[in-house]
């Protein structure tokens, strides 16, 4: 478990800040995919994903709030795997691999996770 959630935390950590320096004008570390930057033609939606990804990738490296970092992700990942299904197919892999290890957190945390689905409050 230890290993999934610091390779999800250093992949959200790294794509958090390369987001940033992307969005500051400079040249990114990795690759990035143009369709999905094309979306982000609104600054702040950059800035708030990359800001959500720093946080949730610092969370699972430290790990701490690692079941409120791996529930933030799930939409996230969620997008990120339509984007490549769908519209740009050059990092599928990557999102297919961010798939497994959010699905493979989210069955390790599912005790945190339970009582959301539950038909009848407590109260």
């Amino acid at each position: 478990m230890h290993i999934i959630r610091i390779l999800l935390g250093v992949i959200f950590f790294s794509a958090g800040v390369n987001g940033f320096i992307v969005f500051w004008g400079m040249e990114s570390l990795f690759p990035t995919s143009n369709e999905a930057m094309i979306l982000f033609q609104f600054d702040y939606l950059l800035i708030v994903e990359k800001t959500i990804e720093v946080l949730c990738g610092v969370f699972l490296l430290l790990n701490r709030y690692v079941p409120l970092a791996v529930a933030s992700l799930l939409p996230i990942i969620v997008n990120i795997f339509l984007l490549h299904v769908f519209v740009d197919p050059s990092l599928l892999i990557l999102a297919i691999i961010l798939i497994i290890f959010e699905v493979y957190l989210l069955i390790y945390f599912r005790g945190n996770f339970i009582q959301l689905f539950e038909k009848k409050s407590s109260i």
